[in-house]
Formats: structure tokens, sequence, C-alpha cells
């Protein structure tokens, strides 16, 4: 249950693309001066080494942010890819790229006084590492050593009544993909004018496979609920169908403005980033 070190897979294409929602739509909700709370049901450690053991050894960064570290000079580069490199520099002295910020640090890095950021972790080791690296932080955060999809229910709605919940499992158990949809279908209700980041691996396995149609379908049943669909691919499968492909972000009640961002920067993502001639992207919206 505890195999999962997301240090192993920092800074990859699915962060690339999950990063870049979670920053648009922090953005966003910046936009307004009244208060808000970012619930993160699966925080991992908040930030990430990529010159650490993990990351050399599975050099998974070199399949994302270091390709766009590398451009970061290129005035084509699209806006909303621009704004992640930016919140990385932020960690990086001197234009020398060594550390990767998880959506913890992340969105630490952007919220403001009276904003709030409530994280979940259930892994003893990454709970630590979490714990330690905002152990200086007196407000403002909060930590639970507590399964994310089950604590969401103390957490919403959240006072100020406006919110992010990012939902990004591991999904090594195929339970997670269940437990995705049935959190939704328990949560939305509860707090339907909240912001739900879900992301997803493309993987060879039918419940990854099935999991964009399900959330479709379960915000179909929700009353007045938007939703964007985006996926980014940057190979063919493995023969032996093992191995990350892509991955994809699922969000319910997107920022108006997150469609536009990533049907700029997809296309220059999958340019980038692709590896073969199976790259491609994929965006959709529904509007109700």
């Amino acid at each position: 249950m505890f195999s999962y070190r997301h240090s192993f897979h920092a800074g990859n294409h699915a962060d690339a693309l999950k990063h870049i929602v979670l920053v648009q739509t922090l953005k966003h909700l910046l936009h307004k001066d009244k208060p808000f709370w970012v619930v993160d049901t699966h925080a991992g450690s908040g930030l990430y080494d990529l010159g650490g053991r993990h990351a050399t050894t599975s050099g998974e960064a070199d399949s994302g942010i270091t390709q766009l570290w590398a451009l970061r000079q290129d005035p084509a580069m699209p806006g909303a890819v621009r704004a992640l490199l930016d919140q990385v520099a932020l960690i990086n002295d001197g234009g020398q790229l060594r550390w990767y910020p998880g959506s913890p640090q992340l969105a630490a890095q952007m919220l403001r006084e009276g904003d709030h950021l409530r994280l979940f972790e259930l892994h003893p080791t990454e709970l630590s590492l979490l714990a330690k690296h905002f152990g200086d932080v007196k407000r403002g955060i909060t930590i639970h050593a507590e399964d994310g999809f089950t604590g969401l229910k103390s957490c919403l709605p959240p006072p100020p009544r406006r919110g992010l919940i990012h939902i990004d499992p591991p999904y090594e158990m195929k339970e997670d993909y269940r437990r995705v949809v049935q959190t939704l279908r328990d949560m939305v209700p509860r707090f339907p004018s909240g912001t739900y980041a879900i992301w997803y691996p493309q993987v060879a396995r039918r419940e990854s496979q099935q999991l964009p149609s399900q959330l479709k379908a379960l915000a179909g049943q929700l009353p007045k609920v938007d939703w964007l669909h985006a996926t980014l691919r940057v190979k063919r499968a493995e023969a032996d169908g093992r191995g990350l492909y892509g991955s994809g972000m699922f969000v319910i009640n997107p920022p108006w403005t997150l469609y536009e961002r990533l049907e700029e920067a997809l296309p220059w993502l999958v340019e980038q980033l692709g590896q073969d001639d199976h790259a491609a992207y994929s965006l959709e919206a529904q509007q109700n």
C-alpha cells in the first residue's frame, strides 16, 4: 500500500500537465479578494530534489520540466507554460534547475494571507518529509495524517465557500479509480461551487481507460456542473503494456479562462515533449 514515492516521477510530462492546470486555476481564484481554500487529497512530500537518487534513477524529469526549463527563453512559449516555470523559478537560484515543487508547494507559494491549504498524506515517509518541509509555517497550512478520500468530508464545504480540491492518488491500486468517482459523487453536492481537479494516468489498464467516461457521466448527473477534460500523450504505449504514456486532467467547475489557456499550451507541449508519432493531445469541455 505504501510503495509509491512521487520523488521517482517528479517533474515528468504528467506533472507538467497537472501543474499547468493547477497554476491557472489558482491564478483565477486569486483574481477575487475573497479568501479560498485548497485541499490536496494526496499531497506527497511537497518538494522534490531533481538531483536526488530517486529522480536521477528514473530520469523522468527529462520528459517534462528539464525540457521546458531549457526553453524558458523561447518567446513562443505559451503563457500557461511560462506561468508554471515562473513558479518553479522561485525555488531555484541562479537559473539552475534543482528543485521541483509538488502541488502543495505550488499552492503555498501562490496563496495569500487569509487563504488556507489543507494537505492529506498517509505514506509515513512522505508525511514526515511534508511536515518537515512546512515545519516553520505557523498558519495557513494544516497537515493531516489521514486518507484524503475520507478526509474531504471534514473539509467541505470550506468556510469561505470558495476552493480548489485537488485529487491525485497514485492509482497503484485499482480501487483508487472507483474511489475517485465515489468521492466526487459524495463531495460535489456538499460543495457544488468548488473546483475539483482530478489527475489520472494514461496506462494500459481498463480502469484508467474507462475513468474519463465515468467522470463525464457523473458530471451529467450533477445539477449545474461544468467540466473540462484535457489529455497529454507523449508516446505510444509499450508493447508489454507497462509504463505511463500520457495523463489527463478532468476539472469540474473549471475557470472560464482555462480552456483558452490549454488550447494554446497543449499543441506546443506535444511538439516539445512528444517522443514519437503517437504524441497527441485532446481538449473538450461542457457547460451547463
